[in-house]
């Protein structure tokens, strides 16, 4: 089972706050091959290995131990599909993948994705080829809460449903007001977006997510509301800083993501790069998760002749994105992005 990793175009630290984001599934991705193994004499057990890092765990299907690292994530799959009503089987798994851990390419949603599928193949209420047991939308949240309580990061659902739905020369549009998924042409005429590693990584579990996260729930708090999505710009003087930062940033970022989506309907893809700069401004400025390695991969990227970049993922590290023109060659040391198709079976 094949599961990619995502860039998002532009809406960030919303998904959380009801906002609005336009992500695309990327090419590259986690691979995970599940296989049914006879059934240990003392019971049920599941073995995983990650090809990349040479290492195993093995543990009890019965009784998945909570752990750190990678491990978290296969026993965080097996307990939560198991708790929502999908028997499992004995599994020998084989993770394999090309995306680097940290660098906001969303490798932790790609690999718990790819966990899901596989052991739903193999489920024996499983009846459907290629296709998981529940619909996408619902195995999105399964694999959001298992990030939540086994991983220690309180993500969103944009990953996951950019894993799960996206789909080749296609953004998506993801309203978390409503989790309507629109589907956006990417008719980029050319124009190339490009990934640049910061070089520092970032874990959510340890950095300011949460933090972040945090403050915009006590905004919602003081302004009375459920999300910031049910507020206006002009409430949040009544806020405090930096409360009003944090919620100044996701109302303003609300707006840039419809200004993208009509500047790709129109094909005004110079446009699409000023909302990136503007973006990149207002994460740094205003929801403070930029770092100095990451403002020198924005300017590097600037100087090679980006016409927009910021920061995306988390932020406190990782990958900066940057969109160019078709006639400005791309710096050596960035990587190429393009959407592809969303989770699916590999071709055996």
């Amino acid at each position: 089972m094949f599961a990619p990793g995502r860039v998002n175009v532009i809406g960030e630290h919303t998904d959380y706050n009801q906002g609005l984001a336009l992500p695309f599934a990327i090419t590259d991705g986690i691979t995970v091959r599940a296989s049914s193994r006879e059934p240990d004499p003392d019971g049920g057990h599941v073995e995983a290995i990650a090809r990349d890092l040479q290492e195993s765990d093995r543990f009890a299907l019965s009784n998945p131990e909570p752990t750190t690292g990678w491990r978290a994530f296969v026993r965080g799959a097996v307990s939560e599909l198991q708790d929502a009503g999908f028997p499992l089987l004995a599994t020998h798994l084989e993770i394999s993948g090309g995306l680097p851990q940290g660098a906001g390419l969303s490798s932790s949603a790609a690999l718990t994705v790819a966990l899901c599928m596989a052991l739903l193949e193999l489920s024996p209420s499983h009846d459907k080829p290629g296709e998981p047991t529940i619909d996408r939308l619902a195995l999105a949240r399964l694999c959001s809460l298992i990030e939540n309580d086994w991983a220690g990061a309180q993500t969103g659902l944009l990953d996951q449903i950019a894993s799960l739905f996206g789909a080749s020369e296609t953004a998506l549009c993801i309203d978390f007001q409503t989790l309507e998924v629109k589907p956006v042409p990417l008719r980029l005429q050319g124009w190339r977006f490009a990934i640049a590693d910061s070089g520092e990584r970032h874990v959510h579990a340890s950095s300011g997510y949460n933090e972040r996260r945090a403050e915009c729930a006590q905004a919602c708090e003081l302004l009375g509301v459920s999300s910031l999505r049910e507020t206006n710009l002009d409430r949040l003087h009544d806020l405090p800083e930096p409360l009003q930062r944090r919620a100044r940033h996701v109302l303003e970022e609300n707006d840039r993501v419809r200004a993208t989506m009509a500047a790709l309907a129109s094909d005004e893809l110079d446009a699409v790069g000023e909302q990136l700069s503007a973006s990149h401004r207002s994460l740094r400025d205003l929801y403070q998760v930029s770092t100095p390695a990451v403002e020198a991969t924005v300017d590097r990227l600037m100087r090679a002749g980006a016409d927009g970049a910021r920061l995306i993922g988390g932020g406190f590290g990782g990958s900066v994105l940057g969109l160019f023109a078709p006639d400005v060659p791309l710096p050596p040391d960035t990587l190429e992005v393009s959407p592809g198709p969303g989770a699916h079976v590999l071709a055996r």
